[in-house]
């Protein structure tokens, strides 16, 4: 199995304690770092029940996630080598079937943040969330058509959009606690969320929430979400039990 339960690497300092990943029964653990900068865990799961467990406390600012207002969008001639594979299709944002559609949408808007706002906008405005719409197979054409999803679809639809307007944006994963927001009554989840590169710097949206949030834990990034997958097993297997938690201390 392939696992991606740890904290980015970057947020890794923002940790009370050393990471560790618990593994019931003990079990050997190989981590490394991704193409993407990601870090993973290998290990060869014993037959049986399996349990992974991950528990840590970090520190966050306490401030809404900061806004990219006057941000610029460069050329793409002007990219630096490493961001140049975030305007490329992927397995689920399939760039070539949306971008003359994106361009019709979109084209007209002033380049850099009121173009990309304008894409969260209304991605959110125009999909409906249900953990009932959701799919493995569904792709950010399938989005735009069934106007249905979760997160990761939102994800998926917006950044293919922006890839298509010669924006960067990767996918993300991670923790996103209710705080400074009313609760959800309904079990806790990993979030996606997606950032687009601008004025040199990474930024961070969410065409779900629309909204500056506080205490996001990146825990991955990639083209989408095959690149980031919290798990991936190379043999049958069935998932009896999945809990997250992310909750505020003061």
């Amino acid at each position: 199995m392939l696992l991606m339960l740890f904290v980015r690497p970057e947020r890794a300092y923002d940790l009370e304690r050393p990471e560790n990943l618990d593994i019931l029964p003990d079990t050997p653990i190989n981590t490394f770092i991704d193409n993407f900068g990601n870090r993973c865990a290998r290990v060869l799961a014993p037959a049986g029940r399996v349990r992974f467990f991950v528990d840590n406390v970090c520190r966050d600012s306490g401030r809404p996630e900061d806004a990219g207002f006057g941000a610029i969008q460069h050329n793409v001639n002007d990219l630096p080598i490493e961001v140049l594979p975030f305007l490329l299709a992927s397995r689920y944002c399939e760039v070539e079937r949306l971008s003359a559609l994106a361009w019709d949408m979109f084209g007209a808007i002033p380049p850099g943040w009121p173009r990309v706002q304008a894409v969260c906008d209304w991605v959110h405005n125009n999909v409906e969330f249900g953990y009932a719409h959701a799919r493995a197979t569904k792709t950010a054409w399938d989005v735009y058509g069934e106007r249905k999803g979760v997160c990761r679809d939102f994800m998926h639809l917006s950044i293919t959009f922006l890839r298509a307007l010669h924006i960067p944006c990767r996918y993300v994963t991670g923790y996103l606690g209710d705080i400074g927001v009313p609760p959800v009554d309904m079990p806790m989840d990993f979030s996606a969320w997606f950032e687009v590169y601008l004025g040199g710097r990474w930024w961070s949206l969410d065409a779900r929430h629309n909204m500056p949030r506080i205490g996001r834990v990146l825990m991955a990034c990639g083209r989408d979400a095959v690149d980031v997958a919290l798990t991936t097993s190379f043999g049958q297997h069935t998932l009896e039990k999945f809990t997250v938690w992310t909750d505020e201390l003061k």
